[in-house]
């Protein structure tokens, strides 16, 4: 398994909540180094106002709800990224619809 982040709007997040799976652009880490994990992820919220880190099969493997780890989000426009887990996916939709 490998570990990549990508940016996610509100359209590809509600197709995982739907169980869909969704192909997004994706960073994967340098290495499993604590800090390079936290480059791959900072450049994937460049991206888009979602990250979401997931476990898939390779790079290129769409990625479901099943294999996300994670979901960050800047949640008040500060740079830091909040975490929420997988089964706070609505709230992190509400989020961006408010």
């Amino acid at each position: 398994m490998t570990r990549v982040y990508g940016a996610a709007d509100r359209e590809a997040l509600m197709k995982l909540a739907a169980g869909e799976p969704i192909a997004i652009d994706v960073v994967e880490s340098e290495s499993e180094d604590e800090e390079h994990e936290f480059e791959a992820m900072m450049s994937a919220a460049e991206r888009g106002p979602v990250v979401v880190t997931a476990e898939v099969e390779s790079v290129t493997a769409p990625v479901r709800l099943e294999n996300v780890e994670a979901f960050h989000v800047d949640m008040d426009d500060s740079g830091d990224l909040a975490w929420f887990a997988r089964q706070e996916l609505i709230q992190v939709i509400e989020f961006l619809t408010d």
